[in-house]
């Protein structure tokens, strides 16, 4: 969401820059600078993401989680890149389709995340742990995986989430 503040908030800044001047021509530019930006405001809306439910079943119960999608190679190469915040219960699901061995990293990732690495199946098989923002250092899944979930970092820890635990979703066929 922080993104699409800033959208928003540029969209702001140009239109308060815009005055309505006499005469109709003018006014009818200014409606039309007006409508366009609520389309642009609607647009980046939409190009955030819509979010939906994503349950992991542990020993320490059931922990439900709100995650965007990214499935297209454009939305994974981008990921949770330039945010600032990432709310709690909030996350990202990485479909790479089929299981492979996956590498991750955090370029311009300015949050700390736990990198949760979901075999086909819907079993954890590995969780990077608090990988560091901006960091270039490649974090791989040790074994073929179709999914990765990204959340904040420490969440795994604080919530008792672990390898071998069960991942819910539409995706896995599990929801």
């Amino acid at each position: 969401m922080t993104g699409l503040r800033r959208s928003l908030n540029a969209v702001r800044r140009l239109l308060t820059g815009l005055r309505p001047a006499a005469g109709a021509a003018h006014r009818g530019l200014f409606a039309g600078t007006a409508g366009l930006s609520v389309l642009i405001a609607v647009s980046v809306a939409a190009a955030a993401g819509a979010s939906e439910p994503l349950t992991i079943v542990s020993a320490s119960g059931r922990h439900v989680f709100e995650v965007e999608i990214a499935d297209q190679p454009g939305e994974r190469a981008r990921g949770l890149m330039d945010r600032f915040a990432l709310a709690s219960g909030a996350g990202m699901l990485f479909d790479f389709g089929e299981a492979q061995p996956v590498h991750m990293w955090m370029k311009n990732t300015y949050i700390p995340l736990d990198m949760v690495f979901i075999r086909a199946d819907g079993v954890i098989q590995r969780i990077a742990a608090n990988t560091v923002p901006l960091s270039l250092a490649i974090v791989p899944s040790e074994e073929p995986v179709r999914f990765v979930l990204e959340i904040a970092g420490g969440t795994a820890a604080k919530l008792g989430i672990k390898r071998g635990d069960r991942v819910e979703h539409r995706l896995l066929g599990t929801e």
